[in-house]
C-alpha cells in the first residue's frame, strides 16, 4: 500500500518556506510558487509529485534487500535523521561525510574491519588479557575514533541502493560520490540548490526541524513498507 502524502500536513510543517530570493537557484523555478517578501514559497503540489516517486522508489529499495544510506551533516537536522535510519536498521553518515565512503571501498572497509575487531576483542576480554590497563585505554580511545566515524555504516556491505539526502548543497560531495558509481540519489531541496544533481527531487525547506521530520516520517514509512514486503520472501529462502 502506497504512502499517502497529506498536503495539509506539509503546510502547517512549513515544508513550502524557501531561502531568501537572493540566493535561489535559478534551476528551482520549476518547483517555486511565488514570493513572500523576500523570500520564496515553495510550490507544495510539487512536493507531493516528489514524494509520490521518490516513496514508491525507496519502498522498492528496501523491497529487494537493499540498504538506503542517510546523509546528514547540517547540526540541527543530524540527530532526528540518525534516529530515523537507526529505528530503520538503515546506514547514516551524519557527522561528517568522508571521502571516498562510496569511491574508496576498500579503505573504508578496512578500517570498519578493524573497528568491528577492536570492539570485539574489547568485548570478549581478549585485549585486557594481552595489554596493560594504559593501553587497554588507549585501544578503548581508538574505538571510540572509529566509532565517530563509522558507527553508521559498520553494516554497509557493499554500495547503497540508494542516498537519501537532506541538505544538497552542504553534502555535496556525497552526491558526487553517488554519481561516481551510480548510485541514485532521493533528496530534499531547497530554493537554494541545483535539483539536476538529484535523481528523485522531494522540494521542500531543509533546516526546519518540523518540516525534516514529517518528510522523514513519510521516508521511514516507504523504507518499513519495503523491508515488510521482503520478509516472507526471506523466510521461503530459508525453508
Amino acid at each position: 500500500m502506497a504512502v499517502t502524502v497529506d498536503i495539509k500536513a506539509l503546510l502547517e510543517a512549513g515544508v513550502h518556506f524557501g531561502h531568501k530570493t537572493s540566493r535561489w537557484h535559478p534551476k528551482m523555478a520549476p518547483y517555486i510558487h511565488s514570493k513572500r517578501q523576500d523570500s520564496h514559497i515553495i510550490d507544495l503540489t510539487k512536493t507531493v509529485e516528489g514524494l509520490d516517486k521518490a516513496l514508491p522508489y525507496l519502498t522498492k529499495v528496501a523491497a529487494s534487500g537493499k540498504k538506503i544510506l542517510f546523509v546528514a551533516t547540517k547540526k540541527q537536522t543530524k540527530d532526528v535523521v540518525r534516529e530515523a535510519a537507526e529505528k530503520l536498521g538503515q546506514p547514516y553518515m551524519t557527522e561528517r561525510w568522508l571521502g571516498g565512503t562510496l569511491t574508496n571501498v576498500l579503505t573504508v572497509s578496512q578500517q570498519v574491519k578493524k573497528l568491528l575487531d577492536l570492539e570485539k576483542r574489547m568485548a570478549s576480554g581478549d585485549l585486557e588479557k594481552r595489554y596493560s590497563k594504559l593501553e587497554v585505554q588507549r585501544f578503548q580511545e581508538e574505538i571510540e575514533a572509529l566509532n565517530e566515524k563509522y558507527s553508521g555504516i559498520k553494516d554497509l556491505d557493499g554500495k547503497p541502493g540508494a542516498l537519501f539526502l537532506i541538505d544538497v548543497i552542504g553534502d555535496i560531495n556525497a552526491i558526487k560520490e553517488a554519481k561516481t558509481i551510480g548510485v541514485p540519489v532521493v533528496a530534499v531541496v531547497d530554493t537554494n540548490a541545483d535539483p539536476s544533481l538529484v535523481d528523485y527531487v522531494i522540494p521542500g525547506n531543509d533546516d526546519a526541524i518540523k518540516g525534516v521530520k514529517l518528510l522523514l516520517d513519510y521516508v521511514s514509512e516507504a523504507i518499513t513498507e519495503g523491508i515488510n514486503a521482503s520478509k516472507p520472501a526471506d523466510k521461503q529462502g530459508e525453508e
